[in-house]
């Protein structure tokens, strides 16, 4: 065969595999579009706290139908754009000027890693910029506030400032610290724990405190999730010496966080695990396409049991009371209340759940308003005097005002 003629024919086998790979890669995502019912959404799409559930299902939609149209369209006409392609080009530079495509795409991703590498940081939630409260890294948990700091933002229209004793508590004024010799109400969580967008005297263990006549200790860290709540828990327990009770947070719409392994995260048995280093790129694609396997979540379900399960035991050997608190805004989804039954109330964990007013939350943000966080405190509190009547051999320091 002639040097012309075997040009010819990998040109033609290139066209024709190129041609197949699009035919293919539409049969796959039309499949996808019409394969995707709720039910599989459901089960590997996790609720998110932040994204309401219209959004959910619009997003979902507009994302099956986008994959279907893409799937007819390269069905219909990939074929055909293969061979004008071909036709635009040289013959004799076809190959060639795929190769050079390919390689222009690599580039650009390359480029796209940079870029994202000197813009992002590690982990989704660790920090970011000119936040406040402001965090540092830490080995152990991923992240703290920074010690012994003021800081103050707008968040609703509002001025929020933040004050941050030298153990990295949550307090009223810096100058006014945690006092680990008294009997105190230790409160675990996030964001909302902590009080995002609310005043000191707003927040939910500030106004625990002031109901029950007893000081409490916020050590939430935004960004948190169950597992490092955990771990700071373990690790700040052990100063206080007439601990109370401890509050966790436990939200079906935040368990999807508890997945991330971005960050330092326990595994099976409770290890601790350092975080895990992807391609930025990668970690963007998770971040906003947040695909879990039914292993994964599963694995998610029973580390979660074990972390609440600890917490409690932990709890209990400090002689405190174990109580986790499930604010729900509005109905719940069916996920939701799988993640609530299986976490919750198979392993018999005492929690407290909270109906919420679905507007009750901060201005363009899910976080809860003044409004939602009094509700959340007061279930709180009627949940420990409810315990205290149930257990009046208390010592005195665990005896709450009956305000």
């Amino acid at each position: 065969m002639s040097e012309a003629g075997k040009t010819f024919s990998r040109q033609t086998v290139s066209r024709t595999v190129l041609k197949a790979t699009v035919i293919v890669a539409g049969m796959l995502l039309l499949a996808g579009a019409l394969g995707a019912n709720q039910s599989w959404w459901d089960g590997h799409f996790l609720p998110l706290f932040f994204f309401s559930r219209n959004k959910y299902l619009l997003g979902e939609a507009l994302a099956r139908l986008g994959a279907g149209m893409a799937g007819i369209a390269l069905i219909a006409f990939g074929g055909k754009a293969v061979d004008m392609l071909a036709c635009r080009l040289r013959e004799n530079e076809f190959a060639g000027n795929l190769l050079r495509l390919i390689l222009a795409v690599a580039l650009a991703l390359a480029a796209g890693e940079a870029i994202m590498g000197r813009s992002f940081t590690f982990a989704a939630a660790e920090r970011q910029p000119g936040e406040e409260p402001v965090r540092q890294p830490d080995q152990k948990l991923g992240w703290v506030y920074t010690p012994a700091h003021d800081g103050s933002t707008m968040v609703g229209g509002r001025r929020i400032f933040y004050s941050i004793d030298p153990l990295g508590y949550r307090v009223a004024h810096r100058d006014a610290p945690v006092d680990v010799d008294q009997p105190t109400i230790l409160f675990t969580g996030e964001s909302i724990i902590s009080g995002y967008g609310l005043t000191w005297d707003e927040t939910i263990p500030a106004q625990v405190g002031a109901a029950l006549g007893m000081q409490t200790a916020n050590m939430a860290v935004f960004g948190y999730a169950n597992d490092q709540a955990y771990l700071r828990l373990a690790l700040e327990l052990p100063r206080f010496r007439q601990p109370v009770a401890i509050v966790s947070l436990f939200i079906p719409s935040l368990f999807a966080r508890n997945l991330g392994d971005d960050r330092p995260h326990l595994g099976p048995g409770l290890s601790w695990q350092p975080a895990v280093h992807r391609l930025w790129l990668s970690t963007l694609l998770r971040f906003y396409v947040p695909y879990h396997s039914q292993a994964e979540i599963e694995q998610g379900i029973q580390v979660m049991r074990a972390e609440l399960a600890a917490t409690e035991a932990l709890a209990r050997r400090h002689g405190a009371i174990p109580l986790v608190v499930d604010p729900q805004f509005g109905s719940e989804t069916a996920m939701e209340r799988t993640l609530r039954r299986r976490i919750l109330e198979e392993p018999g964990i005492d929690y407290v759940q909270v109906k919420l007013d679905p507007s009750w939350h901060l201005q363009g943000d899910q976080h809860p308003d003044p409004r939602a966080a009094h509700a959340i405190a007061m279930a709180i509190a009627a949940k420990l005097r409810a315990i205290r009547d149930k257990q009046p051999d208390w010592d005195r320091q665990q005896q709450f005002s009956s305000q």
